[in-house]
């Protein structure tokens, strides 16, 4: 059974690889992105972290366009 600690873990590994991702791009359409993570994550979960991201200020949004701003 997985611990609480190993699934907070395992959710920050992923969001810092969404994360990283961006910022090697640069700017991504956010469907190019999904497309690209879907296999791995479901339309919430996607949604979740770029929501995460722009709270935090290390993204913007601008027509569908994620562009890494941090």
């Amino acid at each position: 059974m997985i611990t609480e600690k190993e699934q907070t873990e395992t959710a920050l590994k992923i969001v810092k690889s969404v994360a990283d991702a961006i910022k090697e791009l640069g700017s991504i359409p956010s469907g190019h992105l999904y497309a690209r993570l879907m296999a791995f994550l479901t339309l919430d979960q996607y949604n979740q972290i770029i929501g995460f991201l722009k709270r935090a200020e290390l993204i913007k949004e601008e027509h569908h366009e994620i562009t890494w701003i941090a």
